[in-house]
């Protein structure tokens, strides 16, 4: 058996000592996430034990920097929060973290290298959200957005995965990309509430649709349904992309990022039968657990 199969089975691998602090700080992190609901719960069930509290570790960082951004407050408060962060990314690459996030992280970022450019990668879209109002201008600067509050969360769980750069880079490219732009069109009203507009407005504004100001109006206009057609279409694009490289990927090793496409995929289709109209963009759409579970086995073990 060569090493990188030795690796990929079984599903299920030796827990590994950390010191005291660590330790407790991986437990407390992984309470937090279990208890959370996450679609990203079900896409780690079948990780080993090392790797899935790596990933705990990293999301709980995104949850964190998340959560400052959504919470009410001043820009320059939550900006003054953020750049803490900052301070505590390199903490942790110094070797020295001091919030429960950082300590579970300190093994992790030393065992799969992964990159502090990507931790900051994710302060930056968060900054941006950081915002009294959000809008974006054209394409580009979608693409850099989720670049940077998707895609950089993509090349960090690659390397826990063990996803080779040549074919973990293009996936969290296109990966990222899709799953982000399927949070977009899921939360327009959210966002809406929040003074926060995602879609491109030279997009808009090729429908007819030339003031972002009053988002209730953009979401209201006629024209609004097509434009959110026209994501989809860009959406699968990126689905479909990301299926033809994980296809050449070792299964084994992609299992999570499977598993999540699928479940977001799922989602997506769902929003489509839903429609775009502005009466049925209130109503929620999700995929239920029972209907995880099942995308989970089905391209987890089966």
């Amino acid at each position: 058996m060569t090493p990188a199969a030795a690796e990929c089975y079984p599903l299920a691998m030796p827990e590994q000592l950390t010191p005291s602090a660590e330790q407790a700080a991986a437990k407390e992190i992984e309470s937090a996430v279990s208890a959370s609901g996450s679609s990203f719960l079900a896409a780690m069930w079948f990780l080993p034990g090392q790797k899935r509290r790596a990933m705990y570790a990293v999301y709980s960082f995104c949850r964190a920097v998340d959560d400052i951004a959504d919470e009410e407050g001043l820009p320059e408060e939550k900006r003054e929060r953020l750049g803490r962060w900052r301070e505590e990314i390199d903490a942790l690459f110094s070797g020295r973290p001091q919030t429960p996030e950082g300590r579970a992280l300190l093994s992790p970022v030393s065992h799969y290298e992964l990159n502090k450019a990507d931790f900051f990668a994710v302060i930056d879209g968060m900054e941006f959200d950081a915002s009294d109002q959000v809008r974006i201008a054209d394409q580009t600067e979608l693409d850099l957005y989720c670049d940077r509050v998707a895609c950089a969360v993509g090349r960090l769980a690659n390397r826990v995965f063990g996803v080779p750069p040549e074919q973990g880079d293009p996936l969290a490219a296109t990966l990222g990309r899709a799953l982000q732009l399927t949070n977009i069109l899921r939360d327009l009203v959210e966002d809406a509430e929040r003074n926060r507009l995602y879609i491109p407005a030279d997009l808009l504004a090729a429908r007819g649709i030339r003031s972002v100001e009053d988002i209730s109006s953009v979401l209201a206009d006629s024209a609004f349904p097509s434009v959110c057609e026209e994501l989809v279409k860009i959406n699968k694009s990126y689905y479909d992309a990301a299926l033809a490289i994980l296809r050449t990927c070792e299964r084994c090793r992609v299992r999570p990022p499977m598993i999540m496409m699928r479940v977001y995929r799922r989602l997506l289709d769902k929003l489509e039968t839903r429609g775009w109209q502005g009466a049925y963009l209130g109503l929620r759409v999700r995929v239920s657990r029972p209907e995880k579970l099942w995308l989970a086995l089905r391209y987890g073990i089966l």
